[in-house]
């Protein structure tokens, strides 16, 4: 029996023709996507609601539009988890639902699974908050594990270092201790310091001439913004302003407080960072766009799957 001759069967001929067909059903009528979508008008309005009070202003209409498609895009996400049942393997879920049916008294006389199977049956995990976004999380980790994220070259470490430069810059960093004295004593500033002078003392002798300050009296390697938590930007101001010298008493000096009399230990001037001081800072900032890069490639491939509906 030749090749062609055990072609000619009719079994086979309907075989190929079925098939044929069904390739064909697929690409020309296609199964209809599932749909995301559209936001009711209670989501929208508390998703401004939302922005207004975080930022404390309208939203223009191209960052409202932004919002509406990351919402979007969170239901997709929990769409996707839904269809795979992660919400049967983990154990956060789980919890959280055993709590949701103690929470409602529904957990009288029940074990723990007839509990979550109770859950289950009443949908409870498609309306819990918490369970949504421990869905999405999951789903954003497996979208992830699929896609991993690039990591970091030396290159890459290089070029940012250059371009953040001025950004990274280390400020200047003072040692310093200081007298203090309160509005109350602001008439006695210049006897006192005319005695710190003529005396020669040093700030831990000088000390005791100052008044009470609950922030302490000596302060170590601090930048200006460490020091302004202290005693007020002000005060950073007026003492920079004086032009201090290591191992040199300045002022007096005020702030929002009073008035000090400030003794420089140490004052290390602003300058460039080295690539190995802020390579931790780089290498996390690298690794999270890589990351928001990678997860924004998988949802936009994910997206694919569904129609969204704006």
């Amino acid at each position: 029996m030749t090749f062609l001759s055990r072609l000619n069967r009719p079994w086979l001929h309907f075989i190929l023709l079925g098939s044929l067909l069904f390739y064909l059903q697929g690409v020309f009528f296609p199964a209809p996507r599932p749909v995301v979508g559209p936001l009711n008008e209670a989501r929208v309005e508390g998703l401004l609601q939302q922005w207004f009070a975080t930022t404390g202003r309208v939203p223009t209409q191209e960052q409202r539009a932004r919002m509406i498609a990351a919402e979007l895009d969170r239901d997709m996400l929990f769409q996707r988890a839904l269809e795979l049942d992660l919400h049967l393997y983990d154990t956060v879920i789980y919890q959280r639902l055993l709590r949701n049916m103690r929470f409602l008294g529904l957990g009288e006389g029940k074990s723990d699974e007839e509990l979550y199977e109770t859950a289950l049956d009443m949908r409870l995990h498609l309306g819990d908050e918490v369970v949504k976004r421990r869905m999405i999380q999951v789903m954003e980790q497996l979208l992830l594990a699929a896609n991993p994220p690039a990591v970091p070259t030396e290159a890459q470490l290089a070029a940012e270092f250059a371009q953040r430069r001025e950004e990274l810059r280390r400020p200047p960093r003072l040692s310093i201790e200081h007298i203090y004295f309160n509005r109350e004593r602001e008439a006695d500033v210049d006897s006192v310091i005319a005695t710190i002078d003529e005396q020669g003392l040093d700030a831990a002798a000088a000390r005791q001439l100052s008044s009470p300050f609950l922030p302490g009296y000596r302060f170590r390697q601090q930048t200006p913004d460490q020091l302004a938590r202290h005693f007020g930007a002000s005060f950073v101001r007026n003492l920079l302003a004086t032009n201090p010298q290591a191992g040199a008493w300045s002022g007096p000096v005020r702030s929002t407080y009073g008035v000090h009399y400030v003794w420089v230990e140490a004052l290390e001037p602003e300058r460039e960072a080295t690539l190995e001081e802020v390579r931790p800072q780089l290498l996390r900032d690298l690794e999270s766009r890589a990351r928001a890069e990678a997860l924004r490639e998988s949802i936009d491939r994910l997206r694919e799957r569904y129609e969204v509906r704006l």
